[in-house]
């Protein structure tokens, strides 16, 4: 696998997908091999539960700009894996995650003749809701081309899909819908740590209300930030926590000030996993405001957590909640909607805590690593066995037919 990102280096949901996907393969005794990048003090090579993680460092030359930086990374990609097919020996399948891994995936399907799987976890297009500059047309343009160069495309949800098939003309039959996941015993009580206290981030007294995630346009924080006000119409001890990082925190904070709610919304940044395991399991509500989501892996670990959970009803996370049976959901963009689904939930407790059971019936269910990582072998094994019919029904072009074809001025 190549993977931009490998936790403990996470930005967002690539990485926990890929830790998930690969030790669930790694557990049901598969040899996985991840190429990704290193830094911060990681070791080059590690043994994560059977993984073996492999890190690298991009040149060390000054990129001309964003794109240049990832073929830099791209080339150091290629190194890595040649040199793990000498000590290693042949791989069976090569699974590039993203289009930030697409030079290096198509690179080594050619050179190796062996079948490429890309899962593409978002598009350039449905995270600015359309193409609007140079970069981001390039970016498009090179997510087409992996698919493309791909034996079959993962996406995370049938909104995926239907967005694939109509932004790239993408087959249908070419993809394959196999969702997210979660381990559940992370977001357990044993997995907070002891420096997490609930009265760091708000009174005892009042109703906690987290977000997590990106502080990015398509999160619809600043939908969140304006629904505030009308949620402490009703329930004026409420406290919004917003934990992350991004190009929106000082417009957010901004915002917050602007509504007049900037003593009720609190700003953490980035916070550690046992932090942010105990802020979901103490909140009375978490909530998920995406304008545009492919999936929404926070949402499950939200549930995981055994908080009730709000989202906007878009992309994938339309799919995974069901309305009043395993969360609530929300008109995107609609403040209002948003404000009284949260109020629903603050003032319901047991609708609040049958939604939480259900959700975590479900979690066990449908989102284990270990049945996502099922359906993927599934995919795998069909590539390769297409690859070997393939190869037993290759014939040796004739000579006479290529002069034939030659002369006949065909090209």
């Amino acid at each position: 696998m190549l993977s931009w990102e490998y936790p403990p280096k996470s930005v967002g949901g690539l990485a926990p997908h890929v830790h998930g996907l690969a030790g669930a393969l790694a557990t049901r005794g598969h040899e996985v091999h991840i190429v990704t990048q290193g830094g911060d003090g990681l070791p080059e090579q590690d043994d994560d539960r059977g993984v073996l993680v492999h890190r690298i460092h991009p040149y060390a030359l000054w990129a001309l700009d964003f794109a240049g930086g990832i073929h830099h990374l791209n080339f150091a990609f290629l190194e890595k894996a040649a040199a793990l097919a000498a000590t290693y020996g042949e791989f069976d399948v090569i699974h590039a995650h993203d289009w930030l891994s697409a030079f290096a995936g198509r690179a080594l399907k050619h050179a190796w003749q062996k079948p490429l799987i890309a899962t593409i976890h978002a598009t350039e297009w449905g995270r600015h809701n359309g193409l609007h500059n140079d970069l981001q047309r390039y970016i498009s343009q090179v997510e087409w081309w992996l698919c493309y160069e791909s034996w079959r495309v993962i996406v995370c949800s049938r909104h995926m899909q239907r967005e694939l098939s109509w932004i790239f003309q993408l087959p249908v039959d070419k993809m394959a819908v196999i969702p997210n996941g979660v381990h559940p015993e992370e977001f357990a009580a044993n997995q907070v740590t002891n420096d997490f206290n609930r009265s760091d981030y708000a009174a005892d007294q009042e109703r906690l209300i987290v977000y997590v995630g990106r502080l990015v346009w398509e999160k619809g924080v600043q939908i969140l930030i304006e629904a505030v006000p009308e949620v402490l119409d009703r329930f004026p001890d409420a406290k919004l926590v917003i934990t992350g990082t991004g190009s929106q925190l000082s417009y957010l904070r901004h915002l917050a000030r602007a509504r007049g709610v900037g003593h009720k919304v609190l700003f953490t940044g980035y916070v550690a996993t046992g932090i942010k395991v105990g802020l979901l399991r103490a909140a009375d509500v978490a909530v998920f405001p995406s304008l545009y989501e492919p999936f929404g892996i926070v949402a499950l670990e939200a549930m995981a957590a055994g908080t009730p959970v709000v989202v906007g009803e878009t992309g994938g996370l339309a799919e995974i909640i069901d309305h009043r049976r395993n969360g609530l959901k929300t008109y995107p963009g609609n403040a209002s909607s948003l404000a009284a689904q949260i109020k629903t939930v603050l003032g319901d407790p047991g609708l609040a805590q049958a939604m939480v059971k259900e959700a975590g019936r479900e979690i066990s269910r449908v989102y284990s690593w270990q049945a996502i990582a099922e359906q993927t072998l599934g995919v795998y094994q069909a590539v390769c066995g297409n690859l070997g019919q393939s190869r037993r029904q290759e014939r040796p072009f004739p000579l006479a037919q290529f002069f034939r074809v030659a002369k006949s001025g065909v090209r």
